[in-house]
């Protein structure tokens, strides 16, 4: 269910984003430079998520959980995952993908399925660049973002959300 607030918020962000969108008409469809804009934006909310879990929360050291011990850059990635999940969706929904005519259910159910593979590809990253390439933690997510972002915007432009 669209409820009125999250229509005028969406409306005024993607308002607010198509002002800039002018120099890059030529490059980006508007869709295109709302879903950029609206990526970037959750995507550096989700480092500094990461980040501050990593360093504060988790403060460099294994989380153990139950029988489980997870390495910290692993652990932080599936705390931070599930808050940049909602932003994420409700920026898809109300601001890049808002022509869709899909019922939210089932938006949420295929963007929830493009997350787990997202997350699969993810996760196999962090285990790849850190624990083989032994690449700090914090720039491997950041490759990783870039590799999920390409998959994620078709995926969601041509299944999620698709008019």
């Amino acid at each position: 269910m669209q409820t009125p607030i999250s229509n005028f918020l969406g409306k005024k962000i993607g308002a607010f984003i198509d002002f800039f969108h002018f120099p890059f008409k030529k490059i980006f469809t508007k869709q295109l430079f709302r879903y950029a804009v609206c990526g970037v934006a959750n995507m550096v909310f989700g480092w500094v998520v990461y980040w501050f879990l990593l360093h504060y929360i988790f403060q460099d050291q294994d989380f153990h959980l139950l029988i489980f011990a997870f390495k910290p850059h692993t652990a932080a990635f599936f705390l931070q995952l599930p808050i940049t999940f909602f932003t994420g969706f409700w920026l898809s929904k109300y601001v890049s993908f808002s022509e869709s005519n899909l019922r939210g259910r089932t938006q949420i159910v295929r963007y929830l399925m493009i997350v787990i593979a997202c997350v699969l590809i993810n996760y196999a990253g962090l285990k790849l660049f850190v624990e083989v390439c032994h690449i700090y933690p914090t720039p491997s997510q950041m490759l990783n973002t870039v590799i999920t972002t390409v998959f994620s915007f078709f995926t969601q432009k041509y299944f999620s959300f698709k008019a």
